[in-house]
């Protein structure tokens, strides 16, 4: 049996990387997919698994090390400030290798490589040269963030997953005790940390595979009142949790992929919420409580159950993971009391997006907050998609509809692209990965309808060959196609101008369909050897050096005229 997954694994592992990421190297999307399933729960981008990539020379047995704070991932521009309280952070580490087997030489190498980076008494410097820099900056992600909310005591939790095509079941006890020796020296380093260490073969692997993203859910209610296109019901605590929560005990990061507020963690309003809810009484919770409203293609009611199709958490993100994490906290499930849902159907985007506008219209919220609702976007949508290339203005959304990777691209992605080619500030595009929209004055030079529609199709156009041509290279780690990508997209339009600093009207006169390899593949011999000869190195990426050497190298191809 195990010889038959295995043969069904390495047919869908081809089938997916030829239909998803043609250029990847079979190593390569062997650790992206081992990423995508393991964390499935997290619903992370291809961008989002791809940064936490790590393997390549001198990787100490990591092929992927994420860090998630409540949840959220961890990225170098993330703000601890925003975990206040009862915070939860999850180290996840990887290890993907295409062998029929696992071994011990692998856990040793973890077990080095774990007491190094995670000892928090010996510099990350110490270690140069030992381990390559995707390693390094993650481990450097990770301290940075734990450190600065050490004083707010959060619950620290590793998992480690070693991921080959063979059977878990028949793991050589020697190797298991390895894995035991690995919990010690966790153990040691973070004594009140919670440990889990998991073999997955071919098996189980499939097994991950096979859980596909559920569209259609139920919701228990005790009452409610039906109207056209839409319900308001009571919901009772514990059926709502089931609602929000996943299998695994985490919060359904994609029913709130259309929301417009990102949890704002101990504020005063939710700690009011909390109190209300441990409090138990005497009011009911919906009588304290705004509700949540919830927009799907489809609602259907069948005795005191809604079964909804492709549900959205436009308002009440907070109330959701109050009540989530009241739960996560007591054993509540006896708990009676309700919260009121509206669940709306809603079957255009447009639709949608006044819904998402008008429901959260008497809130205090930023403005950077409803930004994924705007117009501007739905054009960009709307004038990409008969080139062959789909923005993803809801998470995930084009993944689920089964479009390749390399013509996938998300918000955050075409805020990059565009400042780095419009902008020509590529070094602001890779040290903000998270964050690069959450600035006004970004935003609008971004992100503006006095820009060019056809700007963003050649921005996206590059930025996803370039991904595609540096996912070919395998003598560049993760980190480096990291580190290199913008700027490769920057050097490229403005070859594709024969401008040093081409204006925006310039570049939407390229022609898309005119970008080829051969073009990008010499914008990356050009862009590393500049990377190279600074340090090849994060900070290198990061700083103004290499883009004051871009724009020398740019200069003299093509002095600026007068």
């Amino acid at each position: 049996m195990a010889h038959n997954d295995q043969l069904l694994l390495d047919r869908i592992l081809e089938e997916q990387r030829n239909a998803r990421m043609p250029m990847a190297t079979k190593a390569d999307f062997f650790e992206q997919y081992v990423a995508e399933q393991v964390l499935k729960d997290y619903d992370l981008s291809d961008e989002e698994i791809e940064y936490g990539l790590t393997g390549g020379g001198h990787d100490g047995g990591i092929d992927g090390l994420y860090v998630f704070a409540n949840g959220e991932l961890v990225q170098e521009d993330f703000d601890p400030a925003v975990l206040k309280k009862n915070i939860e952070v999850d180290v996840v580490i990887l290890q993907g290798k295409t062998s029929n087997g696992f071994d011990e030489d692998t856990l040793n190498k973890l077990i080095a490589v774990t007491g190094h980076i995670f000892s928090l008494a010996h510099p990350l410097t110490e270690f140069n040269g030992v381990y390559n820099e995707g390693v390094l900056s993650a481990a450097a992600t990770f301290r940075s963030m734990y450190e600065s909310i050490a004083g707010k005591f959060p619950s620290l939790r590793f998992y480690y997953f070693y991921v080959t095509r063979g059977d878990s079941q028949s793991v050589h006890p020697n190797v298991v005790r390895k894995s035991n020796d690995l919990h010690r020296v966790v153990g040691e380093l973070f004594p009140h940390a919670a440990f889990d260490f998991k073999f997955l073969g071919a098996t189980d692997l499939l097994g991950l595979a096979r859980r596909q993203p559920a569209t259609s859910f139920e919701l228990k209610f005790s009452e409610s009142l039906t109207g056209r296109d839409g319900y308001i019901a009571l919901v009772r605590l514990r059926d709502f949790i089931g609602f929000v929560r996943t299998e695994n005990g985490l919060l359904r990061k994609s029913l709130f992929e259309a929301n417009v507020r990102d949890y704002q963690g101990s504020n005063q309003v939710n700690e009011d919420m909390q109190s209300s809810l441990r409090s138990g009484g005497p009011e009911d919770f919906w009588w304290l409580n705004n509700g949540v409203t919830v927009v799907a293609s489809r609602a259907v009611q069948g005795g005191k159950t809604l079964t909804i199709e492709d549900p959205q958490i436009v308002n009440g993100q907070q109330t959701s993971t109050e009540i989530f994490n009241y739960f996560n906290a007591a054993n509540t499930e006896n708990d009676e009391r309700c919260v009121m849902v509206r669940v709306i159907v809603a079957n255009n985007s447009a639709s949608r997006d006044r819904i998402i506008k008008a429901t959260n219209s008497q809130t205090s919220i930023p403005a950077a907050s409803l930004r994924a609702t705007e117009k501007i976007h739905r054009d960009i949508e709307d004038y990409l998609t008969p080139f062959g290339l789909y923005y993803d203005r809801r998470k995930n959304s084009q993944k689920q509809l089964g479009r390749p990777a390399d013509k996938i691209i998300s918000i955050s992605l075409m805020a990059q692209a565009m400042m780095s080619i419009v902008l020509q500030r590529p070094d602001d595009a890779r040290a903000r990965p998270s964050s690069l929209i959450k600035k006004d004055d970004d935003y609008s030079k971004i992100f503006s309808t006095e820009l060019p529609i056809e700007a963003y199709l050649v921005a996206a156009t590059l930025v996803k060959a370039a991904q595609a041509c540096l996912r070919a290279r395998d003598d560049l780690t993760p980190k480096d196609r990291n580190n290199l990508l913008f700027y490769v997209a920057a050097h490229a339009a403005a070859v594709l101008c024969e401008r040093a600093r081409p204006s925006a009207k310039r570049l939407a006169e390229i022609k898309a369909d005119k970008v080829t390899d051969a073009q990008i593949n010499a914008s990356i011999e050009i862009v590393n050897e500049l990377y190279k000869r600074l340090g090849a190195n994060d900070q290198v990426a990061k700083g103004h050096e290499m883009l004051t050497g871009l724009r020398q190298i740019l200069e003299t191809a093509y002095p600026i005229r007068g």
